[in-house]
């Protein structure tokens, strides 16, 4: 396993790159004073409420609150990981993500090898789609696309090829590679005798693309009576059957913001479905629904359509993958099931309805919940006296993987009102506590605000001249001093001036990369979005220097109270010393 990524390697980058250049080759930008505008690429909107800072290298939407660096605005606007934003920037800049951990030497190796079988497959790629042009067999290939109603301009764009009769086509064109590592690539095969051929043979070939377009394996559909009929590439080092979408690179090149995804069984249904103008398909690889496949979906788009059989099979299908599609449930996502007509697939159904009558069907989907509740309603008879008891243990299991939150309550709900229950009452027989029975009360806790808009306290306005200007920190004295004051934001802060103090040289954005994953980042985003009356540097300085006068006055007069509280004859030497000196320190 790969180890992480050294966060001053992060800072680095963040101070390297241009958050204007990133963001304004996709989202073209405006200038406003000091700052940049445009119409927020994140939700719909008239007037432009996006903001960029090439000062603080950090944007803002004050109308959705999407915020982050150069870093956040990959990961929200392409779709990638943390990771992959990250070495895409490098990528960019001529750097190589360093690792820590494990051996270096043998990790230096290992991107090298990975790197390598990417160079080979992309080489498979081309050598397939020239087969279908110039290959004398390949007419069997063209007869079979355009039989199944593809276009030569889809077929292009989706990259399909032609994978010719022959044990060693591909092998003979790439013959530079070292035959070890087309086996590893997933392009050769090795028998027991040593002898090797190509895995891919008079099949229609059809590139497999990671999020970031690079070709990581292959799908072919044999032509004749060959079997099997669909041959995917096996596992390799850059291609895990189990975290891949056919057709997710596609969709996101066609639609920049994705309304859902539909997933459908096939290769041939995504394209085919492309070619009428439903650019969000996708394709499971050969395997059912793992939980990495439904988090990639997620990242993409907020709602995910589940395509499948009308019969009891496919409805069979649907429940089996509540198990891994339940867990993942939350807020703002939503799970939708289309089954089709009796023997119908997407292919054939689009060319009878047209896209209209199938996008319609596609936005009548079943809601996951509705699913759910249908089911179990044909396992309990309601009619019975005992029937809405029964449903509502059949649901327990599957209500327990639901996260707490508002679906769990939409879906107790429906729970109650199919069995004619009231929703506090479900909410007793399932014992989860779900969100509209009553609950026990609790100890009432005050956590602390920092996006609390009423006059700022002196540590939220140091964090925020900190915010606006890091570099204030570098004179600020000790980060510790405030550690033990009983005030909100207070070790916050400490941390902040520590951090500065080691790497004084952080924009606004670096730092606030440094809480990405914790509760304070959209906090301390919504105010390094504010823009502070002091310009002049000197006066910001002063400002934040008696606003740490302030917070350091609390502390003495906490620290006097504290003592003072204590009898006296329990004060150790120190305390009673310090405690003299906090009184004659005391203003009158």
């Amino acid at each position: 396993m790969a180890g992480k990524i050294p966060q001053t390697f992060i800072d680095d980058l963040i101070s390297r790159v241009d958050i204007i250049d990133v963001i304004d080759s996709r989202v073209p930008l405006k200038k406003a004073g000091r700052d940049y505008k445009a119409c927020c690429p994140f939700h719909q909107e008239k007037t432009p409420s996006f903001t960029v800072s090439p000062n603080k290298q950090f944007y803002y939407c004050f109308g959705c609150g999407a915020h982050g660096t150069a870093i956040g605005f990959l990961m929200e606007f392409e779709h990638l990981s943390f990771v992959e934003a990250i070495e895409d920037l490098a990528s960019a800049n001529g750097l190589t993500v360093p690792r820590e951990g494990g051996q270096k030497g043998a990790r230096s190796v290992a991107d090298n090898h990975t790197g390598e079988l990417y160079g080979l497959l992309e080489q498979a790629d081309r050598f397939y789609r020239k087969q279908l042009r110039v290959h004398p067999e390949a007419v069997r290939a063209v007869e079979y696309l355009k039989g199944r109603g593809l276009s030569g301009e889809i077929a292009a764009e989706f990259g399909i090829g032609f994978a010719p009769p022959g044990w060693h086509n591909l092998g003979k064109a790439l013959n530079s590679a070292r035959p070890a590592d087309l086996v590893a690539a997933g392009l050769s095969i090795e028998n027991d005798e040593g002898r090797r051929y190509d895995r891919f043979r008079e099949r229609v070939m059809f590139p497999i693309h990671d999020r970031r377009g690079r070709v990581i394996g292959f799908g072919g559909r044999v032509l004749g009576d060959g079997t099997p009929k669909y041959l995917n590439s096996p596992e390799t080092p850059v291609f895990h059957k189990g975290r891949e979408l056919y057709g997710l690179w596609e969709a996101r090149q066609a639609l920049r913001q994705l309304p859902r995804l539909l997933v459908v069984e096939g290769y041939m249904d995504v394209v085919s479905l492309a070619q009428f103008g439903v650019r969000y398909a996708v394709a499971t690889l050969g395997t059912s629904v793992t939980p990495d496949h439904l988090q990639l979906m997620f990242r993409a788009t907020s709602e995910v359509v589940f395509c499948f059989d009308g019969d009891r099979a496919g409805r069979d299908a649907a429940w089996r993958g509540l198990e891994h599609v339940l867990p993942l449930i939350g807020e703002g996502r939503q799970v939708k099931f289309m089954f089709l007509p009796d023997g119908e697939d997407p292919d054939t159904l689009i060319r009878e309805i047209g896209r209209e009558g199938f996008e319609s069907r596609v936005e009548r989907a079943q809601p996951l919940a509705d699913f759910v509740v249908d089911q179990l309603s044909s396992r309990a008879d309601l009619s019975q006296i005992d029937g809405p008891a029964r449903l509502v243990e059949l649901a327990r299991p599957l209500l327990s993987k639901v996260p707490v939150g508002g679906y769990r309550k939409a879906l107790a709900e429906n729970l109650a009102s199919r069995a004619r229950m009231g929703v506090a009452e479900v909410s007793e027989l399932l014992g989860f506590g779900i969100p509209g029975g009553r609950s026990v009360p609790g100890p009432r806790r005050r956590p602390a605000k920092m996006g609390d808009d009423r006059a700022p306290s002196p540590v939220r306005h140091a964090i925020s001249l900190l915010l606006q200007q890091p570099g204030l920190g570098a004179h600020a004295g000790s980060s510790t001093r405030f550690a033990g004051i009983p005030l909100p934001g207070a070790a916050l802060l400490g941390e902040m001036l520590e951090l500065v103090q080691i790497r004084p040289h952080l924009s606004t954005g670096a730092l606030i990369e440094h809480w990405r994953e914790r509760p304070e980042g959209p906090h301390l985003a919504k105010l390094a979005a504010r823009e502070l009356p002091l310009d002049d540097a000197e006066a910001l300085q002063r400002e934040f220097e008696e606003t740490l006068e302030r917070i350091e006055q609390y502390r003495l007069e906490f620290r006097r109270d504290e003592l003072t509280r204590k009898p006296f004859r329990e004060l150790t030497g120190a305390e009673k010393i310090e405690l003299q000196q906090l009184l004659r320190s005391k203003t009158p």
